[in-house]
């Protein structure tokens, strides 16, 4: 890999903003697993049931911000400022309609779905305490997915960092006030994220009148871009369904293994994603970098921009893994006093360390086909990588430790989407330029 690219200057502008923001998101959970898992396993483990089905929720509904990167990019790339503004208005209202939708199927049916889980009755109601509070902020965590993706295509990502940043900070401030000044428990960990969520939302949506008003745009629903945003969204909702799927059934394995088990699971779940989100600064700009590209009918930009996020990622992936190796033999104490805990995770931690070069390299190409709206191959090979993983995970699971649960997940299952993304990427058929 060259020392020197051109390339690397725009990418680092969108990629180091884009950082902060997405690190904001584990970096809410890091904050509640640091602060709840001093309160002992069972609420560590419900911390984890909880978080899971939040993070599914939410994840499924990424494609309110992957869909609408890309759309913006390409109408801002071929010179409609007011198109691209247009697009993420019509995002934000889609938001508003399938918000209130979750909220109301998370109050009726959270208990059911924790229930699913199979743990005890203490961490089952520790899990439900969670949830059912903070299912009052998803819909606010959709607005701000929508306003992201409109602020992605115009090419910033400056703005979702300040936002992020100030976001996580009154979350931490707010639960560590709620846990432990005012006594709450687990319950005062979500309300604290509620409120956070719901003022990160408001800023945006200042933002996004703003920027509708300087470019002449109305701030009433366009249903005609709602339904093409729903519409160019399904093949993303299915992508991250079988992404979903796969995280659910790592955690149902470990519930299986044990409350210890679990809770390691937990730690080791939220220091993964917080590695993700950081490598998926990347993959974010290659969203907002490959749509603009496409929509100005710029091959040999796009090809290029392509190889050298590749390039990148594997490379910081290298350069993570060898920090959390560093690190893992006095991780734990970090993140709770369970003696059990403490002495299980560092073993996860190394295998954690040796599949984070190759989720580098599967993070950015999943950018790259997002932003060139190439949503139905990853859907179709996002089921064929879950075929392939759970067979896997139960050979794992019936090994009886976390260890080789985490094997077959950060190495099997990850190595399948390096497999399928990487043969995409190789040909040029996702490759369709214009600013549609």
């Amino acid at each position: 890999m060259p020392v020197r690219n051109p390339l690397d200057r725009e990418i680092a502008r969108l990629a180091v903003p884009a950082l902060g923001a997405l690190l904001a998101e584990p970096l809410f959970l890091l904050t509640d697993t640091a602060l709840v898992g001093h309160l002992g396993a069972v609420p560590l483990g419900g911390l984890g049931i909880a978080s899971v089905i939040l993070s599914t929720a939410v994840g499924l509904l990424v494609f309110l911000a992957y869909a609408t990167t890309p759309i913006v990019a390409r109408r801002l790339g071929s010179g409609d400022l007011p198109g691209a503004i247009r697009a993420g208005i019509d995002g934000l209202w889609l938001s508003v309609l399938i918000g209130a939708g979750i909220l109301v199927a998370g109050l009726l049916g959270g208990r059911a779905l924790v229930e699913l889980f199979g743990a005890t009755p203490e961490v089952s109601e520790a899990a439900s305490t969670y949830l059912l509070i903070s299912a009052w902020g998803l819909p606010a965590m959709l607005l701000v997915l929508a306003a992201t993706g409109l602020l992605r295509g115009l090419q910033d990502t400056r703005t979702p960092l300040v936002v992020a940043g100030v976001g996580f900070l009154a979350n931490a401030l707010l639960n560590a006030l709620f846990i432990y000044g005012f006594g709450w428990g687990i319950a005062g960990s979500a309300i604290g994220t509620v409120i956070a969520q719901w003022g990160m939302a408001a800023v945006y949506l200042v933002i996004a009148a703003r920027a509708a008003a300087r470019t002449g745009v109305s701030l009433k629903p366009g249903f005609a871009g709602v339904r093409g945003a729903a519409a160019s969204g399904g093949w993303l909702l299915l992508r991250t369904a079988s992404l979903r799927l796969a995280l659910l059934a790592t955690v149902v394995a470990g519930t299986q293994l044990g409350v210890t088990e679990l809770a390691t699971l937990q730690i080791a779940l939220t220091i993964y994603s917080t590695l993700a989100f950081g490598l998926d600064a990347l993959a974010i700009a290659g969203q907002a970098m490959i749509g603009h590209g496409l929509g100005a009918s710029d091959i040999p930009r796009v090809t290029a921009v392509t190889r050298r996020l590749t390039q990148l990622g594997v490379v910081g992936g290298i350069g993570l893994g060898i920090v959390i190796a560093a690190v893992s033999p006095v991780a734990a104490p970090v993140f709770t006093g369970d003696a059990a805990i403490q002495r299980m995770l560092p073993a996860v931690l190394i295998v954690l360390a040796v599949g984070i070069p190759l989720a580098g390299y599967v993070f950015v190409l999943d950018g790259v086909l997002i932003g060139a709206g190439d949503a139905r191959y990853l859907a179709l090979s996002g089921l064929t990588n879950v075929a392939v993983y759970l067979p896997l995970l139960a050979l794992a699971t019936a090994a009886g430790t976390l260890t080789a649960v985490w094997t077959a997940f950060g190495i099997g299952f990850i190595g399948a989407r390096a497999l399928t993304l990487g043969l995409r990427a190789r040909g040029t058929r996702w490759i369709v330029t214009g600013a549609r």
